[in-house]
């Protein structure tokens, strides 16, 4: 069973919206911090967003004021809306899963595409 399935990459142009999802497997997750990274050809995967088992959220400065993270603990699920989407946010984006004490494993999703062009 995998842990963590990413959903709802895509093709989009240039000033477009996006809606990630990631649906974890196991009531567990509402205890883990739950975020966004992403990885373009040839370059490092970084941290997009996160968001807390209490709801906090934090953002890279890139995507501040047009991604919007957010999480629902009764479907073990987290979301990335993506608006105003630019070329230069084409990547895989990954889904991760990150404990809250190191007792536990972090996950990571399989990756989706995300792909913003004209």
């Amino acid at each position: 069973q995998v842990p963590l399935v990413e959903s709802g990459g895509g093709l989009v142009q240039p000033g477009g919206s996006l809606r990630l999802s990631c649906a974890a497997s196991g009531s567990i997750f509402s205890i883990y911090a739950l975020g966004w990274y992403r990885q373009a050809p040839g370059k490092q995967r970084d941290l997009v967003a996160v968001i807390t088992s209490a709801g906090s959220t934090n953002y890279a400065d890139s995507v501040k004021g047009r991604f919007t993270i957010s999480r629902d603990n009764a479907k073990s699920t987290v979301f990335l809306q993506m608006n105003s989407l630019k070329p230069e946010d084409t990547a895989v984006y990954y889904c991760n899963a990150r404990p809250p004490h190191s007792n536990l494993p972090t996950y990571w999703g399989q990756g989706t595409q995300v792909t913003v062009s004209s």
